[in-house]
């Protein structure tokens, strides 16, 4: 598998694809467990009520942007499956942008091989898009975005950033490191920024960014804020997010903006999830939970936040993906569907990792599934068996948020911290002198 061309290992995907849609369009008319995300059948009736001219929004439980139902209106005329070959499609495109970051730092190919394998052949991924969910379309953007960012393409990072936050709200955690990541030092005015190979990280000590604890990347950071990239990342992203907002708002109104991103904001959801405050939120649903409440579950996922992209900013991919695990760890909301936001990432961070698969990789995979596998018991036998385990789901929420605790820490302690960048030889000489 390992001496197939990159062509050859996306024709075998796409391939493999098409037969899960095609088997799960079977399943669903034969099997009582339907293969289809449920959420797909919210999309589709979205996008049909916006083909008859109708608000998205009459469709209840629809709390995306318009443009997703957009991109789905050929579902009414063309076949209900549109919208999985547009999902799984960007699925492809994933492990194809893995392979394109990856050999720009020059990353030997049999790892770039490997890492594509990753993403596009674990079992839960490749059934996130054929059942019809729409995160593969998010993680190809964000990979885009890091594309363009290793290219010094600013401005077009910024029109993809202000796009995909207005898409899905949940990639403005990413905004604070890519600010950081803009340093003045690589982005010049005229002069494309220089890659730092992967061969260049290789044999370096284990450690956190020594941007950051010798010079403190946070007043060099501070000093140097108002750059021209920055400026300009800033001022597209930030037009293009209002643009599309402002658009739709006066389109739909109101109902669009808090369906589509207020809600995110003030999401409590009673019934059992990953989360460790489902169980809180859940006791006390019928009453409206206290500012100071709302506090506390936001402080651990702020405090960690800052922490992470203090430490790591410089080293971009590694960032996202610390962010995205401690993200979803801490979030008020989990389910299973966010895990993909970390699992774009997770290929193009291990060839910078010097931790072997066995045993600590090996471990650490157990660890993951164990953890979720004895999560998922509790959940059937409350929502299938009507047993009253409340309480042990819970302590079973809280050994998952252990078990990815622990695991993000061992990931960070065998990673070789490698900055993307270089210093432009001029730049070397003129701070020697």
């Amino acid at each position: 598998m390992i001496s197939l061309k990159p062509r050859s290992i996306l024709l075998i995907s796409a391939i493999f694809r098409v037969g899960l849609i095609l088997f799960g369009e079977w399943q669903d008319t034969h099997v009582e467990v339907r293969y289809t995300d449920v959420d797909y059948l919210v999309f589709s009736d979205a996008a049909s009520l916006m083909a008859s001219g109708q608000s998205p929004y009459k469709r209840t439980t629809y709390r995306y942007s318009p443009l997703l139902a957009f991109l789905l209106i050929p579902n009414s005329f063309t076949s209900r499956c549109w919208g999985k070959f547009l999902f799984s499609a960007s699925d492809l495109f994933v492990g194809l942008f893995i392979r394109i970051i990856l050999k720009q730092r020059k990353v030997p190919d049999d790892l770039c091989t490997y890492s594509m394998l990753i993403w596009l052949f674990n079992p839960f991924t490749f059934t996130i898009g054929t059942r019809g969910n729409c995160e593969p379309i998010v993680c190809a953007m964000i990979l885009w975005i890091i594309i363009c960012l290793n290219n010094g393409n600013v401005v077009q990072a910024a029109f993809w950033y202000g796009l995909i936050v207005h898409f899905r709200i949940y990639p403005i955690i990413y905004a604070l490191p890519i600010i950081i990541f803009l340093d003045p030092c690589f982005f010049r005015s005229g002069t494309k920024p220089l890659l730092s190979d992967w061969t260049s990280d290789q044999g370096k000590a284990r450690q956190i960014n020594s941007e950051l604890t010798d010079k403190c990347v946070v007043c060099d950071a501070l000093k140097s804020t108002f750059t021209r990239s920055r400026i300009l990342f800033g001022l597209i992203s930030g037009t293009v997010f209002l643009l599309c907002t402002g658009f739709f708002f006066r389109l739909y109104g109101w109902e669009f903006l808090h369906e589509a991103l207020l809600y995110h904001l003030t999401r409590t959801d009673p019934r059992h999830n990953f989360s460790i405050y489902f169980y809180h939120i859940y006791l006390n649903y019928e009453r409206e939970l206290s500012v100071l409440e709302k506090l506390i579950s936001f402080l651990p996922q702020f405090i960690v936040q800052l922490v992470l992209i203090l430490c790591f900013a410089k080293d971009l991919v590694f960032c996202f993906f610390v962010q995205t695990v401690a993200f979803v760890a801490f979030n008020k909301v989990i389910t299973a569907q966010y895990f993909v936001w970390f699992f774009c990432l997770l290929p193009l961070i291990l060839p910078w990792s010097n931790m072997k698969l066995k045993w600590k990789g090996l471990c650490c995979i157990l660890l993951w599934m164990g953890a979720q596998t004895h999560w998922l018991l509790w959940g059937y036998l409350l929502e299938f068996k009507g047993k009253n385990v409340f309480l042990q789901l819970w302590m079973a929420s809280l050994l998952f948020l252990a078990a990815n605790t622990f695991i993000l820490i061992v990931l960070i302690r065998h990673h070789n911290y490698g900055p993307v960048f270089r210093q432009h030889t001029d730049l070397k000489t003129t701070k020697t002198t």
